[in-house]
């Protein structure tokens, strides 16, 4: 038996959509990211980007659980002196719902080169609409 290897010209991409309302924010992040790295294919490669495309929809409305709607903070620094920014979730679920999901995504995905190709295939919307259905996504549920 020989070990395949995969490469850009032997992998396939699927589309996919997800409905977020459905699940809570943290356990749906991580198994986005599992597809965009391409895990759940059995030719899966870590120096590879095999995964899939994600689009995630009614970002709005993913569940947080225990306190963090209350707790939970965004820090950023703009490397000045007293440039630090905290922003609740609460505050971020208002203004810019699909950042909030980008950014855990983007956390469980490899630094560097390799986590930027795979975090470029997740398209996050707060409402229900999106604009790839020429793709034909297929629904995906867990």
């Amino acid at each position: 038996m020989k070990t395949t290897m995969a490469n850009a010209s032997t992998i396939t991409r699927k589309w996919y959509v997800v409905d977020a309302s459905q699940y809570t924010l943290g356990r749906l992040a991580s198994r986005v990211a599992s597809i965009l790295r391409g895990k759940n294919k059995p030719e899966y490669t870590p120096y590879v980007d095999c995964g899939d495309y994600v689009i995630v929809i009614n970002a709005k409305d993913a569940k947080l659980t225990g306190n963090k709607i209350d707790q939970k903070t965004y820090f950023r620094h703009s490397g000045y002196i007293g440039g630090a920014k905290e922003i609740p979730i609460k505050e971020m679920l208002e203004k810019h719902p699909e950042r909030v999901f980008e950014h855990a995504v983007k956390g469980m995905l490899p630094k560097g080169a390799l986590g930027e190709q795979m975090y470029k295939k997740l398209h996050v919307y707060a409402g229900p609409e999106h604009k790839h259905s020429a793709q034909n996504p297929e629904e995906l549920t867990f």
